[in-house]
């Protein structure tokens, strides 16, 4: 594995009081993904996949790597669109999920373990490089969006999704946070649906930066039944949930519940909350440009 390109400029860190420890971190964060069951709700994000393979303009026959893909919503969409797609996470549960799903489509993809942060693959190996909901949860964002943007070849793209901090899951990851503080010094992964702080991450290296903020909606039967799929099966509330006495449980469970309530839109019968998210596509200077 090569190490990023002088002619593409890492983009700056943050400035953060406290400098985490970002190996002991991540370590948690896989724990925390390989927990529950993700690919229950990866699933009905589907159609954000689709939009992001659009709007990054995916084509077939172009190399695409889905970086931390969970079980490859945007894995199977780019795939769907002929291009050649290497789909890596680094929990290896939810590749094996994606790779089930591939089979039963019949699509031909490459799954590969792989960090987001260290990805194991030449400079400029690919055309385009995806992610939905999935690098904004690396802990050093910097490191991130420079293996992004060191593995796309000069003029490709970067499509990406990411919950904004205004939106429903910024406001979920605030309540979860008040039961169970964030590492200190971790930058919230809902910075990343931030137009302003993509262009600090990706800006000395991006021709140009397009986003635009977009709705998806989850649907369940009541906001008891969100509470019980995401207390099942997503991670890092799983995992809170875990982490909390009793007490602290029930009272994490009536802030949820107040907050799906809040959100919901269909009323009394069911369950239809709008979930804003930044959908945005980076273009990489040429090495003519750069110098």
């Amino acid at each position: 594995m090569t190490q990023p390109s002088t002619s593409t400029p890492s983009p700056r860190q943050p400035p953060e009081a406290t400098v985490p420890d970002y190996a002991a971190i991540k370590q948690r964060q896989q724990a925390t993904w390989a927990s529950g069951d993700f690919a229950i709700i990866g699933v009905t994000l589907q159609i954000v996949g689709e939009s992001l393979a659009e709007a990054a303009d995916v084509r077939a026959g172009e190399r695409v790597i889905d970086i931390a893909a969970g079980n490859g919503n945007a894995t199977l969409a780019a795939a769907r669109r002929f291009a050649r797609v290497t789909s890596t996470d680094y929990v290896p549960a939810l590749l094996d999920k994606g790779r089930a799903r591939a089979a039963a489509e019949g699509l031909s993809i490459e799954f590969r373990e792989a960090d987001a942060e260290a990805l194991p693959f030449y400079d400029g190996s690919f055309d385009v490089a995806l992610s939905t909901f999935g690098v904004m949860f690396a802990p050093d964002h910097a490191r991130c969006a420079g293996e992004m943007m060191r593995v796309v070849r000069g003029g490709g793209r970067i499509g990406i999704a990411n919950w904004t901090p205004e939106g429903f899951i910024g406001q979920l990851f605030k309540t979860v946070g008040r039961f169970v503080p964030p590492p200190s010094g971790l930058v919230s992964p809902a910075m990343w649906g931030r137009e302003d702080y993509l262009r600090q991450l990706f800006g000395m290296g991006a021709a140009s930066i397009r986003a635009q903020p977009r709705i998806f909606n989850f649907r369940y039967a009541s906001p008891e039944h969100m509470l019980q799929v995401f207390r099942d099966f997503y991670g890092p509330v799983h995992k809170a949930f875990a982490a909390l006495d009793p007490g602290a449980g029930q009272a994490m469970e009536r802030e949820m519940l107040a907050l799906f309530e809040r959100a919901n839109i269909a009323g009394d019968n069911s369950l239809v909350i709008p979930a804003e998210y930044l959908e945005a596509v980076i273009i990489k200077r040429t090495p003519d440009v750069l110098h």
